[in-house]
């Protein structure tokens, strides 16, 4: 039986351990949006999401949660948020809440997650005033297939947005989700971003939840294949003369074909809010540890057993027990996981290592 003094101790070293140098948040400020795309994770778009006072108000929740964390764990914290939607620029306090940002630069940096539509000369202009990490747009193919996708016209918004960006000298990223209709297109949205000088092109698979759950993700077979697709147009892009533009192999499985390893930092060093104050440990593994309105998010993230799970090094998602990257990897995707099986501890379902024990 272990002393209550004990557990306390037991639970804080829980935490300790597996405090990282780099913390981010990823806060979704509204579910409004001025698009319906296909594979999108919400599965509504309703307004309710909370007042300008209450927004401020968690960020200096957030601001106390990593300077508690840099106590326990005695050592300094980079702190980086990723604002999002819904479209964010749909809320018109939206820059009131970037100033805020801005004036604590010197503990925190921030990056803006976009559809592009709002983004004309004025709108860049002032974003660079503010001086953001960088601004992510999201293609999805060729024009015909990311219009499919997102909505007719929507391809050139995007390809206007960049290029506002770059003119303001803002670096910019591409992300591309892959799904079975769209993965083969990854090339021309790489070439489209080396042309447009896009610092980084990335693709993550789908993850069929919320409006996307009608989309398929990619099998094994499928996965590898767009992998090597990736590796292969990396090779070709960046040993181009004068290229600006990284394609980036940094997310789960991607190492196996070359890249940097990359393990899911769900709970550990990432965390997601919600428009209405909900956490997760991923906006892609939709399951609520709490509610920053109720809880502090500090004790959210010290107490709540999922999270726990996550950060815990000795927990081998199942099906990976033989594998020899099992220490680097910790199961692949496992928003996948969760989406495909309800289990986010079950090996990557796309695998194709996994599948073959």
């Amino acid at each position: 039986m272990i002393a209550a003094e004990d557990a306390a101790v037991v639970e804080a070293a829980v935490v300790i351990e597996e405090i990282p140098k780099h913390f981010l948040l990823q806060w979704h400020i509204t579910e409004r949006c001025n698009l319906r795309c296909q594979h999108c994770y919400q599965d509504n778009y309703k307004n309710n999401e909370l007042p300008f006072e209450i927004l401020v108000s968690i960020f200096e929740q957030f601001k106390g949660f990593i300077l508690k964390l840099e106590e326990v764990a005695n050592h300094k914290i980079t702190a980086h948020i990723n604002i999002t939607g819904g479209e964010p620029f749909i809320r018109k306090d939206f820059f009131d809440l970037l100033e805020i940002f801005y004036e604590n630069k010197k503990w925190l940096s921030f990056g803006i997650l976009s559809n592009g539509s709002f983004i004309d000369e004025n709108c860049a202009k002032q974003l660079k005033q503010l001086r953001p990490s960088f601004v992510q747009i999201s293609l999805e193919g060729i024009e015909e297939t990311h219009d499919q996708i997102r909505g007719t016209g929507h391809f050139q918004e995007c390809i206007s947005a960049l290029k506002h960006l770059k003119k303001q000298q803002i670096k910019t990223l591409i992300s591309f989700t892959a799904h079975k209709n769209n993965y083969q297109q990854f090339q021309e949205v790489a070439e489209i971003g080396r042309q447009l000088k896009v610092n980084r092109v990335w693709s993550d698979r789908l993850i069929p939840c919320g409006s996307g759950s009608d989309l398929q993700t990619l099998n094994s077979e499928e996965t590898l294949h767009f992998f090597q697709m990736m590796s292969e147009t990396k090779r070709k892009i960046e040993k181009k003369w004068f290229n600006q533009t990284e394609v980036a192999l940094h997310r789960a499985l991607q190492f196996l074909v070359g890249g940097n390893v990359y393990r899911c930092s769900a709970g550990k060093s990432l965390l997601t809010i919600q428009p209405n104050g909900d956490v997760y440990p991923c906006r892609r593994m939709p399951i609520k540890v709490g509610n920053v309105l109720e809880m502090n998010l500090f004790e959210i993230y010290q107490q709540n057993i999922l999270l726990q799970q996550l950060r815990d090094r000795n927990k081998i998602s199942r099906g990976c027990e033989k594998c020899f990257y099992e220490k680097h990897c910790r199961g692949g995707l496992k928003c996948l996981s969760y989406a495909l099986t309800n289990d986010p501890f079950q090996a990557d379902p796309s695998c194709w290592l996994a599948n073959h024990h």
